[in-house]
């Protein structure tokens, strides 16, 4: 079985190609342009900048009113402006927050809007859905959505997509990797209001707050995005007063079919073929021996493609699933990524493109397999996307990033106090891979999120930790001709008795792939250390990070010496699954180290010059650099690092003599 009709959207009478012979959109006659879009290009241009304008808005009004900190401060929300159904809840823009929203915002307005019942909704409406089989994510990913009426007819809808802090289930805040059942992850709404005439609905307010914790924070977060969304509603209604429906209509219809056209003709510039690439976690909260394959095969042809997901491994017995609306935004976000496209991002993006996914697999995850951590199942996805384009696109190949291992804890204060820390201590910061353009940075998100790292100050007020370290690594990042960004390691000791729960489906390998010659980056890994009296006698503040010191550590996600607790790509895998629930002590410290960034080009390439800057910066030894990229640097990085010179002499003999040993 697939899904097909599902995973397409728009009306087919919106289809550039279609509409206007194969011919740009630049290329048609102004007359012909405003027929069809009812307003001139300058018009529509203003309007499709104005509909990002409004989601700016937007988030701005909910940032000021959030309560919650993985809102305000993590940015973890994203909103949507579409069309009526009448244009098929075509969505012409997102709020630049988060891309794992992006995608299934358009599906999740329409399931929301249409399981409701267009004709039960009027002006002064607020409808609330969360549940991930209908709208993608997870649970506490709310999805609410405002209708807007001109002068008596349903013309736009606009949403948010935001993160409630706990949403019931039988972990505090809902984040865990080991959960068995939808029915173990909290309390799933199907569409239903949420405000009514502008007015709390208290039926669905109570049912909320009857289920979920902190429900202090949550209630003004509900109140916020009401008020938000109310204020999208009026920037709407200013543009509709000034430029009238017919133009506005025609604006969204115009802005899904520039992103569309955009696809459609970086398709058209890649040779037709077969593309296969695939990605494998290692492992769910059951099994630690069962790895979990997605497969993608991408036939291309002319300004289509069709991406098939047969072979993909079938759902997890734990939560790292997702469910099938997650597979469009990873889809059109390694897309975006593939051909280096900054259109804004639309319901057209996917246009011509094809998804085949066959129901009950890891990425298509059906009720009640539970999807909480869908976000582990839906980032392979799109690296296995970006792995089936590296070959073809030769040098414009973008080499693979970190996988981000999450962290979450939560637990009682002396005082009797709940709290729960999201994401904010574990390696959701590290490094982007090499690309033909330049060296990747080394402190973002994985290429499918964009969260914002909240202060350390702000993380310590919200939970008992202290983060005490976060720096990069020597020698992790991957060599190139343009280097990957640096490994990324983080320290945080918890003040209190804490429960915690992890996942990093990528440990006995590193994502940080090269590409066109580039080497992959350095493995991670993840340790803890419990609040053991003589290690903390010897180490009452920092941890080393010297060597000797893993060993009275617990591995933890990481492909290390049994012994010593040392990486070693030759040792013994430790999964992250061990422990459904890690329960420490107070003064137990967390280490994550993730994959360093992936190269691209032939080291040996790389300019000396560039390679003793790393040196002088730290991001490459003396040693590594004479290893990895065949340089001699002379000097003392550490007590004189502007006194670094390059030995030419010895640098152009050491490159002839590997390069000859290595066939280069």
């Amino acid at each position: 079985m697939t899904i097909d009709q599902s995973l397409s959207h728009e009306a087919p009478t919106t289809v550039a190609g279609e509409l206007h012979g194969g011919r740009l959109l630049r290329d048609l006659p102004d007359d012909e342009f405003l027929a069809h879009y009812q307003g001139d290009r300058f018009t529509m241009s203003i309007l499709a900048a104005r509909f990002n304008y409004v989601m700016e808005h937007v988030c701005s009004h909910l940032l000021r009113g959030a309560f919650s900190p993985i809102i305000r401060e993590y940015y973890d929300f994203s909103a949507g402006l579409a069309g009526p159904p009448g244009l098929d809840y075509a969505t012409a823009a997102v709020a630049k927050t988060l891309p794992v929203f992006f995608g299934i915002m358009r599906d999740a307005i329409a399931a929301t809007v249409d399981e409701f019942g267009v004709g039960r909704i009027r002006e002064g409406d607020l409808l609330v859905c969360n549940d991930s089989y209908r709208v993608g994510t997870h649970i506490n990913d709310t999805c609410f959505v405002r209708p807007v009426f001109y002068h008596g007819e349903l013309v736009s809808f606009v949403a948010i997509r935001g993160h409630m802090l706990d949403m019931g289930g039988i972990v505090p805040g809902g984040f865990s990797a080991a959960l068995n059942s939808k029915y173990e992850v909290g309390l799933t709404l199907p569409p239903m209001l949420l405000f009514r005439d502008d007015k709390p609905v208290k039926s669905t307010l109570s049912l909320i707050l009857d289920n979920v914790r902190f429900g202090d924070i949550i209630l003004p977060d509900l109140l916020s995005i009401h008020s938000a969304l109310a204020e999208g509603e009026r920037l709407v209604h200013e543009s509709l007063d000034k430029y009238g429906i017919d133009a506005y209509l025609g604006a969204v219809r115009y802005a899904c079919d520039a992103s569309a056209e955009t696809i459609r003709t970086s398709f058209e510039a890649l040779p037709d073929g077969e593309y296969v690439g695939e990605d494998v976690m290692d492992c769910d909260a059951a099994d630690p021996d069962t790895a979990y394959k997605i497969a993608v095969t991408i036939k291309k042809r002319g300004g289509r493609a069709e991406i098939d997901l047969t072979g993909t491994s079938e759902s997890a017995k734990t939560s790292i699933n997702c469910a099938w609306p997650d597979i469009k935004s990873v889809t059109a976000m390694a897309l975006k990524y593939v051909f280096k496209s900054n259109v804004p991002f639309t319901s057209g993006i996917l246009r011509h493109v094809d998804i085949v996914a066959p129901l009950g697999t890891v990425v298509t995850a059906q009720a009640p397999t539970p999807v909480m951590m869908y976000f582990e199942a839906s980032f392979a996805l799109g690296r296995a996307i970006m792995n089936a384009f590296a070959n073809v696109l030769g040098p414009e190949a973008i080499a693979g990033g970190t996988d981000a291992p999450t962290h979450y804890a939560h637990g009682v204060l002396p005082d009797g106090t709940p709290w729960v820390e999201m994401a904010t201590c574990g390696g959701m910061m590290g490094p982007f891979g090499a690309t033909s353009i330049g060296d990747a940075d080394s402190g973002e998100t994985n290429y499918f999120t964009n969260y914002m790292l909240p202060p350390i100050e702000s993380i310590e007020l919200n939970s008992p930790v202290m983060l005490m370290r976060h720096e990069y690594l020597v020698d992790t990042a991957g060599p190139g001709t343009h280097r990957g960004g640096a490994a990324t390691l983080k320290d945080s000791q918890w003040l209190t008795a804490a429960t915690a729960t992890m996942v990093s489906s990528h440990g006995r390998y590193s994502t940080g792939t090269g590409v066109y010659g580039g080497r992959d980056g350095r493995a991670g890994g993840v340790w803890y250390w419990n609040s053991i009296e003589d290690f903390r006698a010897r180490h009452p503040f920092l941890v080393p990070t010297d060597d000797a010191v893993y060993a009275s550590s617990t591995p933890v996600a990481a492909v290390v010496d049994p012994e010593t607790h040392v990486l070693d790509p030759k040792g013994t895998f430790y999964s992250w699954g061990q422990e459904a629930l890690y329960d420490t002590d107070p003064g137990a410290v967390w280490r994550y180290l993730v994959h360093g960034g992936g190269g691209w080009g032939d080291p040996y390439e790389r300019d000396p010059q560039a390679v003793l800057r790393d040196v002088r910066d730290g991001y490459v030894s003396i040693a590594g650099a004479a290893e990895d990229y065949g340089v001699v640097v002379l000097g003392d990085p550490d007590n004189d690092p502007e006194g670094l010179v390059v030995d030419g002499a010895a640098t152009a003999s050491l490159r002839a003599t590997s390069g000859m040993a290595s066939g280069r």
